[in-house]
């Protein structure tokens, strides 16, 4: 499976990688074009529209329906499939939310299972914004129940009416009411059945522990959670990678602090 993506920027030099983000549940590739909007006069940049979400809504729905049968290993081997159509070669992946990770997954299957074909994409360095390691396996239940209920919304009622109630979740809580009637407005136009399907596929039930296995990689990992953001800087504090915290952000750094998210980053890409 091939994922819609868009190509940004030219590299200054033919050395630089190339720099692939991932978006979160509900967005698609244009919520990062104010990061890239900064980077472009000299970086490589790639989106990608992850199943369900934006133009790669609109895939082949029989190739669709593979892709969220098969969660997180189907999504990490069309991430594949699509950067080596694009000729891709070094690349850093930045991922926010359920992006991060994806690209969490991503970055230790890639490990595991040691991918050595001279033209396969090489991952340097991964980025993670606002994402979670992995639920204990006695927490696992509750929280399918949880996206079940929520995924059920999404697939039959109004999306208005579920985004009104989904911003007010307190991972949310940092958001002003304009900024949470702004993303209110700007969601609606995803299709409420792919955000379901999307949702149960890649649900934190489903993902395993991947801290472990992040500890353990060879490439640098750099997690980034905004000062406002307290379950998610709890996690980062924890978790014994490298982290920076960005001041005057909530969840959602790189909408919400572009330029202090695309210094972050290219710092992290320099060091």
């Amino acid at each position: 499976m091939l994922l819609y993506s868009e190509t940004f920027g030219v590299k200054a030099n033919a050395s630089q990688p190339t720099l692939v983000f991932l978006h979160g549940l509900l967005g698609n590739g244009r919520d990062w074009r104010y990061v890239i909007s900064q980077l472009a006069a000299t970086q490589q940049c790639i989106t990608i529209d992850l199943p369900g979400h934006g133009l790669s809504a609109f895939v082949d729905a029989e190739i669709t329906t593979d892709a969220f049968d098969g969660g997180f290993a189907a999504i990490h081997q069309a991430l594949m499939a699509t950067l080596k159509q694009r000729g891709v070669n070094d690349y850093v992946l930045i991922g926010y939310s359920m992006g991060a990770r994806l690209a969490m997954y991503h970055a230790c299957a890639l490990a595991t299972h040691s991918i050595a074909a001279t033209d396969s994409p090489r991952l340097i360095k991964v980025l993670l914004e606002g994402g979670h390691f992995g639920l204990p396996v006695a927490e696992r239940e509750s929280r399918y129940q949880h996206d079940q209920r929520w995924a059920a919304r999404f697939a039959q009622q109004p999306l208005v009416d579920v985004l009104q109630d989904w911003y007010q979740q307190p991972v949310f809580a940092s958001l002003t009411v304009d900024q949470r009637q702004a993303l209110v407005a700007k969601r609606s136009d995803n299709l409420g059945s792919g955000i379901a399907k999307m949702m149960l596929a890649t649900s934190l039930a489903k993902q395993p522990q991947l801290l472990p296995q992040l500890q353990q990689l060879s490439i640098p990992i750099h997690y980034l959670c905004g000062e406002h953001d307290s379950k998610f800087c709890q996690l980062a504090s924890a978790c014994g990678l490298n982290i920076t915290v960005i001041d005057n952000a909530g969840h959602n750094i790189h909408i919400e602090q572009p330029v202090a998210f695309t210094t972050a980053l290219l710092s992290f890409i320099d060091s």
